[in-house]
């Protein structure tokens, strides 16, 4: 009798073994199902963290490799030589250095003058001034005798070396030459402020004329000068440029000489809110204020 019951098993053991073999069924499945799981973030991680140095060093050292070198780069640093920065225009260049753009491009052998690049090394002085500071250094001249002469005429021949020297010692002397003369004939309703306003403005009225300052040639006209609208620069002598901004018309041509009182173009508006001629004088480069060298109204 036992025996039979225990071999046909009744509704109640058969369902207690149901219960038993379904919590094994759940206990294996989770343990494989946490083994999947984990199993490729941590291969993620790891391939991650030791494949990045790597995969980054070998990129880092070819960009190195290939980084251009830039033209003049042997050069900066030095005096006489511009180191081109974002947001730099060649225009701008020239007349921050009291230079005409034209020379630079000369200079430099530029093939464009719109392509120039950040960190790019330029020539902002004349080749010749280095040649005639280096003749002025002591000890110059007895380097470059090499003809054997008496004292008095190696006395003679030094003369000629110092003389360039005077000229570029004071040459403000120069530069008091210039003989200025008022641009425009309306008020001054901006004063001249190095940190906010490299110049005057002078108001008027659309196509009122706009005067040269002072004899020299234009070595800028266009609008290529961000913030300046149409512009004109003059330079009148190896010290002085002055520049006229916002103009509605432009009436002369780079390199063409003009003279003080001439009418160079009309007052206008160009990059500006309102009308107006902005007036620049600069001494090797740096604005200064034009009221020292306009004449008493």
């Amino acid at each position: 009798m036992f025996g039979s019951k225990a071999i046909g098993m009744g509704p109640e053991p058969r369902a207690v073994w149901r219960v038993v073999a379904l919590m094994l069924i759940s206990i294996a499945l989770a343990g494989c199902a946490g083994k999947k799981t984990r199993a490729p973030v941590e291969d993620r991680s790891l391939s991650t963290t030791a494949a990045a140095p790597s995969a980054s060093a070998p990129e880092a050292a070819a960009s190195q490799a290939e980084a251009p070198v830039l033209p003049g780069a042997e050069n900066a640093g030095k005096p006489g030589y511009y180191t081109v920065k974002a947001g730099d225009r060649l225009v701008r260049i020239a007349m921050d250095h009291g230079q005409n753009w034209r020379d630079l491009v000369k200079w430099n052998n530029l093939e464009n003058a719109n392509v120039i690049e950040v960190g790019q090394v330029l020539r902002v002085v004349p080749p010749a001034a280095e040649a005639q500071a280096a003749a002025a250094r002591p000890g110059t001249a007895a380097r470059t005798e090499t003809k054997p002469a008496s004292a008095a005429a190696s006395a003679a021949s030094a003369a000629p070396v110092a003389t360039p020297v005077a000229p570029q010692a004071a040459p403000s002397a120069a530069a008091d030459d210039v003989v200025w003369t008022w641009p425009a004939t309306g008020p001054v309703i901006v004063p001249f402020d190095e940190a906010r306003s490299k110049g005057i403005v002078i108001g008027g009225k659309a196509g009122d004329p706009v005067y040269a300052a002072a004899d020299g040639r234009v070595v800028y006209a266009g609008s290529g000068l961000r913030g300046y609208g149409n512009l004109l620069i003059v330079k009148h002598n190896d010290t002085f440029l002055s520049a006229y901004a916002h103009n509605q018309t432009l009436l002369v041509k780079e390199d063409q000489v003009v003279r003080r009182g001439q009418r160079i173009a009309d007052m206008g508006s160009t990059d500006a809110d309102t009308v107006q001629l902005h007036f620049e004088i600069r001494r090797q480069g740096k604005p200064v204020d034009p009221m020292k060298y306009l004449p008493p109204r």
